[in-house]
């Protein structure tokens, strides 16, 4: 997409901190870090969210987060790792772009990347729901 800012950027049209680059993807340093080390997978071609990705750009993507987040570990001392996508802007999407958070998490920090107040179903609910959900596959 020409007006894609990630595009520009996976396409090498803007400069970025890159740590890893293949044909399918650059990784590149968040520019507002969540923690030190904060990466963005971010696919070459362009799709608006994870619903749009090709199923084979998807299925590259889990390992190549796991790769990077042990490098986190190994490289930085972190003790874990938050693999993060948001589709849509009501789940924090800013970019629409597809693209993987891989945010390295320290000892003593608190791991917040989605805070939610704790729900529950009434009786039967979770029920319909599930078939609502089946029933869109």
């Amino acid at each position: 997409m020409d007006n894609c800012i990630f595009c520009m950027i996976a396409n090498g049209q803007i400069p970025s901190t890159s740590v890893y680059e293949d044909e399918d993807f650059k990784v590149v340093f968040d520019i507002a870090p969540a923690a030190k080390g904060h990466l963005l997978i971010l696919p070459k071609s362009h799709a608006d969210n994870v619903c749009d990705l090709p199923e084979e750009t998807a299925a590259k993507i889990m390992p190549l987060a796991a790769k990077l987040g042990s490098a986190q570990m190994k490289a930085l001392g972190a003790k874990g790792f938050n693999i993060v996508v948001n589709t849509g802007e009501a789940a924090g999407q800013t970019v629409m772009h597809c693209h993987t958070h891989v945010i390295p998490r320290y000892e003593g920090e608190a791991p917040i990347v989605a805070n939610w107040a704790q729900g529950s179903y009434a009786d039967g609910e979770a029920a319909s729901v599930a078939q609502a959900i089946v029933k869109a596959l």
